[in-house]
Formats: structure tokens, C-alpha cells, sequence
């Protein structure tokens, strides 16, 4: 006999408690509990403490290990951030906004492996057959072998697979809309999507198919769902992008198989997504090289370099607090670059206002932009257009001093590639780094300030109201520029 077990689990975080409450303690959300009804067999208790496990073989670390085999679809950067390929028996995880791109990628994915001989099954539990196929031809890839189904029970789902010929992919779509028999929740809630993950990943271990899964994201554009789902597989990825570009950026969270922060670019386009084989020549395209405020940071993405520009705009303030604007960066880490110029570097910018951008709709994580986004803040406030032919990467520390990055030669590199001359970069451990470009070492902010500062146009002279002679109205940092060029002498 069963018996039936309720509770109220938070739909954003999976924390499950005995009575609703309005705030979950777990995440902080509020209005997220819901009633959720399981079903629990009820076995004897002289059954319970009976019951045996069986012993499992033991190994030693010693020995070969085969690296995992690979299917390439050939598109090259989905490969790129996969690893190399799909592995078979492997479950994946693609989260994005609603309209990314994420279904049209899939359906690419799993036409392109299709032609190559591997049996692909698309199962979408949000659109008919018809709108499947619809998309396709609006692709151009309707002529492609891949088989089609609309359900949503998971145990019709992993049926169907196991009656044919053995499945190489599964695309699902959504996992959000996946349900299960054995327990009486509505699809969706996060009992559901935990037991219908569970029952597709046991299904991809035991039968060697690569499942991928399409989850949904909040508006933080976090997974939504339990975090326990992304436990349960083995990569993670998130599908990035501005409604307002044209380019998508496919990023690994988390991988088993390869590396992690691995990224992969691709543009839309009116035959679906194309693949983007030099990021940093499509991010640098429409710049304006002239223009106070912009500095090109040369940048690390998993493996690859990537330049990107950064936009700064320092504007004087008519507010009692100066608006802060970040686009594409942490909010955290200009507080902190701002707060550094203004202790250790004399730059005043507590009445103005701060806007930052990165060009391209691309995302920045790493520390080491902490140079570029100073850089192009001080040419910003002194108006000092920062040379063209220029990137900058370096860490700054609380102290004002320029801290060392990893993986300096292959940002010099792609800067060389580009057509660039000259690269700001943090002074020492540049021993053995075979640079095209000219390096311009840096160890403070302080003679980053000094540097761009020096450049700075002088404004037109302005009567002096208190003592009716002129005096020469030039930005804060200028005036710093050259108490530190005393102070050096």
C-alpha cells in the first residue's frame, strides 16, 4: 500500500518544506512554495532493516584510461565548447532566453550528425511535429534523416527509444514540460523535472546515447528549476546574447569531458546560426578608434583569446548619487577600479556619472580587464583619445598596484594578429614572452593616470571670478598628471 506524502517545495531552489511559507530560506525568493504530493511506497519495517546491499569491485588508480570517444557534428564551434565532440552516454544542459536561438541550434546539431550516418530522435514537448519541420525548411535541412516526435511522459519518451535501432542522440526540448507517472506533481514543478531528468540520464548511461536536454532561465538568467539538475549531468551549457546584436555566444558552465569557460560565437542569420571563426575581428569591426572613453581589451575566453572594446562615458552628475551603468561586466569590480582611482590615483569621480559598456553584447568575467576599464575611464574624464593601435590587460589590486594574468603570449598574439603595435600590459614576468607587438609596462594605475592625462587637450582659459585673471580649467587628472611627474623629478 502507499501512502501519500505532501509538501511544500520552492519552485526556484528545491528547498522542501513541512507548511508554506511566503519566503523560501534557502534562496530568499518569495511566493515560491508550492504543494506537491508524492507518492511513496510503504514497506514493512522488518523489510526495511533486512534489506542487503551487494558489494561493489574495487580499483586502483593504476592503469590506461581510453580517452572518451567522439561524435563532431562538424559545426566547429558547438564541437569547440563540447570538447571536441559529443560523448556517447552523456546528458547535456542547454539554458537560454526565449528566442536565443537554442531550438535553431539544435535542430542544426542534429541534422548536421544525422547526414553523418547517427540515428538523432527530436523530441519537443512545446511545439507540434508541423512547427518542428517548419523550421527545418526555413534551414534548409527538411531533406535531413532525423526522426520526430511531440510528448511530453517521460516513460512514452524512453519507450519509444528502446523499442527501435539503437539511438546516438536525443534532443529534448524542454525538460521543464517533461512528466512522470510516478509522481503526482503538475509538469513543471520541480519534482517532475527532477524525476524526468533522472529517469533520461539512467536512460543515456545504460544505453550509451548522448540526451540533451533545453532548460528553461529565470530573469537572472540562472537555469531554472533545482540546482540538482545541473548536478545530474554531465556539462552545462548557457546560450548568450543581446536581442539587439546579431551575434550568439554558447558558453560551457560546466564540463566533464573538457574544459570549462570555453566559448563558441556564432551570428544569425536568415539560414539559421553560422559559426564565427575570429570573434575578435567581428567584436572590433565598427569601432571608433578616435573617440575618448574606448580602450581595446585583449581577453581570454577558455582557451581562445577574444579582444573586445570596452566604452567608457564620465559625465558630470546633476543627481545627489551618480548613477552607475555596467553592461556586459560586474558592477562589483568598477565600484572597486573606481574607488582605487579615487584613493590611490587622485581621479575624482564621486560627482560624476558612470557608464560602461563591452561592445558586441559579449560578457566579461575575468579581473583582467581591470586596466582597459581604467583606461578608458580617465581617457573619458580627460577627454584623452587612447591610441588605436593599443590593448590593454592587467589586474588591479586595492593597493593601485598592476597584478600579473595568465596567458599573456597568447593575448599578444591575437593583438599581433589584428594589426596592433602596442600593448599595456603589467611590468615584470615578461621573461621568455617572444611579443610582436611593442610592450608598454605598467606597474600602478597611478602612471597609467600620469600617461593618458599627459595626452589630455587643454580647455580654453576662463576668467577667474575671484581674482579677475585667467586660469586654466583642465581636468583633476591633469593636474594629478603633473604633481606626479614632480614628484618623480
Amino acid at each position: 500500500m502507499a501512502k501519500r506524502d505532501t509538501s511544500f517545495i520552492c519552485q526556484s531552489c528545491g528547498a522542501s518544506y513541512t507548511r508554506w511559507q511566503g519566503k523560501c530560506e534557502a534562496c530568499g525568493a518569495w511566493n515560491t512554495l508550492a504543494e506537491e504530493v508524492a507518492v511513496v511506497a510503504s514497506v514493512p519495517a522488518a523489510q526495511r532493516s533486512g534489506r542487503k546491499g551487494r558489494s561493489v569491485v574495487l580499483e586502483t588508480l593504476q592503469g590506461t584510461a581510453t580517452p572518451a570517444p567522439r561524435m563532431v557534428c562538424g559545426i566547429g564551434e558547438l564541437d569547440r565548447v563540447a570538447g571536441g565532440g559529443f560523448v556517447p552516454g552523456s546528458v547535456l544542459l542547454i539554458g537560454g532566453d526565449p528566442g536565443i536561438g537554442k531550438s535553431t541550434l539544435l535542430v542544426q546539431a542534429s541534422a548536421a550528425l544525422a547526414a553523418n550516418g547517427q540515428r538523432v530522435i527530436y523530441v519537443s514537448g512545446e511545439e507540434a511535429v508541423d512547427q518542428v519541420r517548419m523550421r527545418a525548411q526555413r534551414l534548409g535541412l527538411d531533406q535531413a534523416p532525423v526522426s520526430l516526435a511531440a510528448e511530453t511522459n517521460a516513460e512514452n519518451i524512453i519507450a519509444t527509444l528502446s523499442g527501435g535501432p539503437p539511438v546516438h542522440m536525443v534532443v529534448i526540448d524542454s525538460i521543464q514540460t517533461m512528466w512522470s507517472d510516478s509522481v503526482e506533481s503538475a509538469p513543471g514543478t520541480v519534482t517532475q523535472v527532477r524525476t524526468s531528468a533522472q529517469l533520461l540520464v539512467r536512460y543515456a548511461k545504460q544505453t550509451g546515447a548522448c540526451v540533451i536536454l533545453v532548460g528553461h532561465v529565470t530573469k537572472d538568467g540562472q537555469i531554472a528549476g533545482p540546482r540538482v539538475v545541473e548536478h545530474m549531468v554531465d556539462a552545462v551549457f548557457s546560450f548568450e546574447g543581446d536581442g539587439g546584436h546579431q551575434f550568439r555566444i554558447l558558453r560551457a558552465q560546466k564540463n566533464r569531458f573538457g574544459p570549462t569557460d570555453e566559448i563558441g560565437v556564432f551570428e544569425m542569420t536568415g539560414r539559421g546560426l553560422s559559426e564565427v571563426a575570429n570573434p575578435s575581428e567581428l567584436f572590433l569591426s565598427n569601432r571608433d578608434a578616435g573617440a575618448p572613453g574606448t580602450a581595446v581589451f585583449a581577453g581570454m575566453e577558455g582557451t581562445r583569446p577574444v579582444l573586445v572594446e570596452i566604452q567608457a562615458l564620465v559625465a558630470p552628475s546633476s543627481l545627489g548619487t551618480p548613477r552607475r551603468a555596467v553592461v556586459g561586466w560586474d558592477p562589483n569590480r568598477l565600484s572597486m577600479v573606481l574607488a582605487v582611482l579615487d584613493a590611490r590615483c587622485g581621479v575624482r569621480l564621486g560627482g560624476h556619472d558612470v557608464y560602461l559598456n563591452v561592445a558586441g553584447g559579449l560578457r566579461i568575467g575575468e579581473p583582467a580587464a581591470d586596466l582597459a576599464v581604467a583606461a578608458a575611464l580617465v581617457s573619458s574624464l580627460t577627454g584623452a583619445p587612447l591610441p588605436a593601435d593599443a590593448v590593454y590587460f592587467g589586474e588591479a589590486s586595492l593597493t593601485g598596484a598592476v597584478r600579473q594574468v595568465a596567458q599573456a603570449a597568447a593575448r599578444l598574439k591575437e593583438a599581433a594578429k589584428l594589426g596592433f603595435a602596442r600593448a599595456v600590459l603589467p611590468s615584470g614576468g615578461l621573461d621568455g614572452v617572444d611579443a610582436q607587438v611593442s610592450l608598454q609596462p605598467v606597474g600602478s594605475l597611478a602612471e597609467l593616470v600620469a600617461a593618458i592625462a599627459a595626452c589630455a587637450p587643454r580647455r580654453p582659459a576662463m576668467r577667474d571670478s575671484r581674482g579677475g585673471g585667467e586660469r586654466d580649467k583642465r581636468p583633476r587628472a591633469v593636474e594629478h598628471a603633473e604633481w606626479a611627474d614632480d614628484e618623480a623629478g
